[in-house]
């Protein structure tokens, strides 16, 4: 009897690891609490402890995923970071994104790293901007979304009127795969719904002091339940069975499809309801599967090494000057140490020091599979959208630049400083911090900066001063957006009262206009010009 060969061995077992893999980032609106569920899914993996009761407010401990001091201070997530974990049998990678809506380019980043969404709700607020905002750039990207009302420990809204909101506003199908027993403010525990909304368990949660440690669970069976919970269990049932007359029930194609969102009601604050999302995660949640190159060739995942930048990060180790790429695997095996090729200059590339980064946490990687991220360590020439590659040249298209709608010259103070000054303002350009444009006009000497968010200046400017020892004078400009426009349009648009055209790092064009009725006005009179929206302009 033949043996298989090495390499079908080896191919086995990167299917095999594969399939394992469930890539996933949460996206929500600002205080929705998704540092808290990063933290909860934690504690659940048991990947850490005891939870820190979310995220630096009111003296309390930050979550491990946030770091940076502008974080901690003001209890919000900046930066990206990535967390791996095993539950069950799978592999979990939980990447990290910005909660605030300032750093929605990075969260854009993020969702072309990740196979599936958590879209987070809280409970009394409902849909909010941020998260429709990050809910239509997964539908772009076709990415399937599992739904978490969270909060439901606190006062808030119907659970069936939350469901009819998504339905109505984003044109998902809420999916619940659970309900809760006892209204928000009340929460006793889980309905699990089975086929048809039959209700098949009662899980009853008990409160831990301060939600540190993970709640205990009861299962109870329907009769149980009925006479634990009386009256609010046979709400839950009756809506249940509602839910499914109205074709409310888990269809894993439609899922996929995104055409409809499997829910759960959750207080990650409580850690009610975080082991059904993890469980929802490894049943439901796709493996990593194939992406399309620039050729619109599909790069399957068990072809040679390939990955994709999604994210540069310097200064996540104060004691070192270090620059972090974080990049998504797409296919292959990763083995530290090899020599992979830069898609975007054609040089060969080291991965000798590659890790897990997690918060400040670090670990060295020696071997990964697609889905998982990996940090590379000082990679100066690395950028989001660039791909690495072994064996035949394959190119990812790159990923594109949020609208900016806030817009300042930088400059430094000191002129001494001019070359630190260019230095730091590069490699906040590569990284994604904000985007830089130039013209002849303005010179280098104070480039104008366009960001989604003020407080994205706020963290140039911090960082100016923190790694580059940068003092720096920022003063906004009186534009509100900007379109994509041709070297041929652009000649008339300078001539405009209100515009100013711009070449950003990348080589496009833009021309910035003082306010949307200027633009109008522009569009009526001169309709030839090119004037292209950007990816999520403000309506």
């Amino acid at each position: 009897m033949n043996s298989p060969s090495p390499s079908a061995t080896t191919s086995g077992r990167l299917a095999q690891e594969v399939a394992r893999r469930r890539t996933f980032a949460v996206i929500s609106h600002p205080d929705a609490g998704k540092s808290t569920l990063t933290e909860a899914l934690a504690l659940h993996a048991k990947v850490i402890a005891e939870a820190g009761a979310i995220h630096g407010k009111s003296g309390r401990k930050s979550t491990v995923s946030d770091w940076m001091e502008m974080e901690k201070a003001r209890g919000i997530s900046v930066s990206s970071t990535a967390l791996q974990f095993e539950y069950g049998d799978c592999v979990i990678n939980l990447v990290d994104t910005p909660g605030h809506s300032d750093f929605s380019e990075d969260t854009y980043r993020v969702l072309t790293a990740v196979d599936a969404a958590v879209m987070l709700i809280d409970a009394a607020k409902g849909l909010e901007p941020q998260t429709l905002k990050l809910f239509q750039v997964c539908r772009h990207r076709g990415i399937p979304v599992i739904t978490v009302i969270n909060k439901w420990d606190r006062p808030g809204r119907a659970p069936l009127e939350l469901l009819d909101e998504i339905s109505e506003r984003i044109g998902l199908t809420p999916t619940p795969l659970f309900l809760p027993v006892g209204i928000a403010g009340d929460f006793r525990g889980l309905l699990r719904r089975g086929e048809e909304g039959a209700a098949t368990e009662y899980i009853h949660f008990t409160r831990t002091a301060g939600g540190a440690t993970i709640a205990p669970e009861e299962s109870y069976d329907v009769e149980q339940a009925s006479e634990r919970e009386g009256e609010v269990w046979t709400t839950a049932a009756e809506e249940s069975e509602l839910l499914s007359a109205t074709g409310q029930d888990h269809d894993q194609e439609l899922f996929l499809a995104g055409q409809t969102s499997p829910v759960i009601y959750a207080s990650a604050m409580l850690n009610f309801g975080v082991r059904q999302l993890l469980e929802t995660l490894v049943a439901l949640a796709p493996p990593p599967g194939p992406r399309d190159d620039v050729s619109g060739s599909a790069r399957v995942t068990t072809d040679p090494f390939s990955a994709v930048v999604f994210k540069v990060q310097a200064g996540m180790d104060t004691a070192h000057r270090d620059r972090l790429a974080f990049m998504r695997i797409v296919s292959g095996e990763f083995e530290r140490g090899m020599v992979v090729t830069h898609a975007q200059t054609g040089r060969p590339f080291a991965t000798k020091y590659a890790l897990t980064v997690f918060g400040r946490e670090r670990s060295t990687v020696d071997t990964a599979f697609p889905g998982d991220v990996v940090g590379l360590v000082n990679a100066t020439a690395l950028a989001p959208g660039h791909t690495l590659f072994v064996d035949k040249k394959v190119e990812f298209p790159p990923i594109p630049s949020f609208a900016p709608e806030h817009f300042a010259t930088l400059r430094a103070r000191s002129a001494g400083k001019y070359k630190q000054f260019r230095k730091a303002i590069d490699q906040l350009d590569s990284e994604g911090v904000v985007q830089v444009l130039r013209n002849e006009t303005r010179g280098d000497a104070s480039p104008v900066l366009a960001a989604v968010g003020p407080m994205q200046f706020e963290v140039v400017t911090a960082r100016m001063q923190a790694e580059f020892t940068v003092e720096t004078q920022l003063d906004f400009l009186p534009y509100q957006l900007a379109r994509r426009t041709d070297a041929e349009s652009a000649t008339e648009l300078d001539r405009q009262r209100g515009v100013e055209v711009f070449t950003r790092t990348d080589g496009a064009i833009l021309a910035l206009f003082s306010d949307k009725w200027r633009l109008q006005y522009i569009q009526k009179e001169m309709p030839d010009l090119t004037l292209d929206p950007l990816v999520a302009t403000a309506d």
